[in-house]
């Protein structure tokens, strides 16, 4: 029987939806072969042992604390980090267990860094050749700010400067994002020069670095993807966001989101994404498993890479397992597969 360390909450904004993924991992896994060891951090930091309850439930409350969290991990076999956003799917935490030596489930260093770093991401892409929307890629410094051209040259410009030079170089309707924030946290969507100043200052409360890309008018898809060396794809799904855009309130709060699975596209255009999925993956060096996003843009049918998700929401409801059990593969037999994956 292996001895799994499944890891959940963590320091980023994901906090409570990766307890959420945690709890429904935990409870989706095969008790008969693994030895199951819940594990919560907490938003400071702090790490627990959970209590496991029948059934494979978990009670947040019922923690204790570790106190040597290097010689708890060393006795696991494997580990799997259920966390999402900064401090879990961007590099750190899966840097703690290459230098512990333990098999984990997911994208390695390089790719969850680059993977969440929403800018980092696009240069890769562009190299790739994967379409993706017009960008400016800006930076916070004291209270000005510096532009950074596609060859990173930088110019040091005030809030005034930079929103009139965007404008110059990206159509309305934009959207601003943090460049390292997930869930849609920090986001905004902007229809003139007067929100996109607001959308900059409250991007930057999240991040120094800043992206604002041009909108499209499309359809958002999504497509899993899993493997190592020899990587399958899901089918597509669709998105259909109740809000002005997917966002935070929209993903988690508003009832009116939808999901299309499979979306209602040409058996053409789904294979067209299918393997864009597959090379946005490899291009970032990407292990195990990720979720990639898309656009169709309306009318030309044209497809936009978005971004991708090295450690996508694993809840019962959330898209990655839900596509892939449209193709025949069980939320309990992908959980396997992963974790074999992680042993590879």
């Amino acid at each position: 029987m292996k001895k799994l360390g499944v890891i959940f909450g963590g320091m980023s904004t994901e906090n409570k939806v990766s307890c959420v993924s945690g709890a429904s991992v935990i409870r989706n896994l095969n008790k008969e072969k693994y030895k199951i060891f819940p594990i919560f951090i907490d938003e400071n930091g702090k790490w627990f042992k959970i209590q496991m309850l029948q059934e494979g439930q978990i009670k947040i409350e019922d923690k204790e604390q570790i106190e040597n969290v290097f010689d708890y991990l060393k006795q696991m076999d494997v580990v799997f980090p259920v966390l999402h956003g900064l401090y879990g799917e961007d590099g750190t935490i899966q840097g703690l267990f290459e230098l512990l030596k333990i098999p984990y489930v997911g994208c390695g260093v390089l790719s969850s860094s680059v993977g969440m770093d929403k800018v980092y991401t696009k240069i890769v892409f562009e190299k790739a050749g994967i379409n993706q929307t017009k960008y400016v890629y800006i930076r916070k410094y004291n209270d000005k700010f510096i532009y950074v051209d596609n060859n990173f040259n930088e110019d040091i410009m005030n809030l005034e400067e930079i929103s009139k030079l965007t404008v110059k170089k990206l159509k309305f309707p934009m959207f601003v994002k943090p460049s390292n924030s997930g869930s849609s946290v920090g986001i905004s969507k902007v229809n003139n020069e007067k929100e996109l100043r607001d959308a900059i200052i409250e991007a930057s409360r999240y991040d120094k670095k800043i992206l604002v890309e041009e909108g499209i008018n499309g359809r958002e898809v999504e497509c899993a993807v899993l493997g190592n060396e020899d990587v399958q794809s899901s089918c597509v799904g669709e998105i259909r966001a109740a809000d002005e855009f997917y966002s935070y309130d929209a993903k988690y709060k508003n009832q009116e989101s939808k999901t299309l699975i499979p979306a209602e596209i040409s058996e053409e255009k789904s294979e067209e994404i299918r393997k864009l999925a597959v090379k946005a993956f490899k291009s970032i060096d990407g292990k195990g498993l990720s979720r990639v996003d898309f656009f169709i843009e309306n009318g030309t049918e044209k497809v936009y890479i978005n971004e991708i998700n090295t450690l996508p929401g694993f809840t019962n409801i959330s898209m990655y397992p839900k596509l892939f059990e449209q193709v025949g593969i069980k939320y309990s037999e992908l959980l396997d597969e992963v974790i074999e994956l992680a042993f590879e």
